[in-house]
């Protein structure tokens, strides 16, 4: 993403069920841009069975630095799910002609993830009524949290 006509990077942790988990926006992607953004989502959510990447070669040097090498996978399709997890940014970043600084653009990723996560229902899989009663839970739990 570009933010005043610089280059910044997006780094997203995914889980299994397409859950952005944690969140990191760096002006490199380098093996110290992946270190870090690795070890924060590994502090904070424990060490993963698997990890897959991109071929960025800083992945993997990061990897063998925290001695996961032999969890990473990747492959040619393996990480779409981290990729559509960052089409809201870009939605947006289009939509309000741009950010205009790395704080802000940090911290609509952090919030926009705690919404995304929270009103995200799997509609393609459930039925009608079930993804209703859902959404219905989900609106009354956050209504509750803004009252409180």
């Amino acid at each position: 993403m570009k933010i005043n006509g610089v280059q910044h990077y997006l780094w997203c942790a995914v889980d299994h069920e397409g859950e952005v988990l944690e969140s990191y926006v760096t002006k490199t992607r380098d093996k110290q841009a992946a270190l870090t953004f690795l070890k924060k989502a590994m502090k904070r959510y424990g060490a993963p069975r698997k990890v897959i990447t991109d071929r960025l070669r800083s992945y993997g040097a990061a990897m063998r630095n925290l001695g996961n090498s032999d969890r990473q996978e990747v492959g040619r399709h393996l990480n779409n799910r981290a990729e559509n997890s960052h089409l809201p940014f870009r939605r947006r970043d289009r939509a309000m002609s741009r950010f205009r600084r790395m704080s802000n653009l940090q911290k609509f990723v952090s919030t926009h993830a705690s919404f995304h996560n929270h009103f995200n229902l799997d509609r393609h899989i459930n039925h009608r009524s079930t993804f209703k009663s859902m959404r219905n839970a989900a609106l009354s739990e956050w209504r509750q949290l803004l009252a409180g």
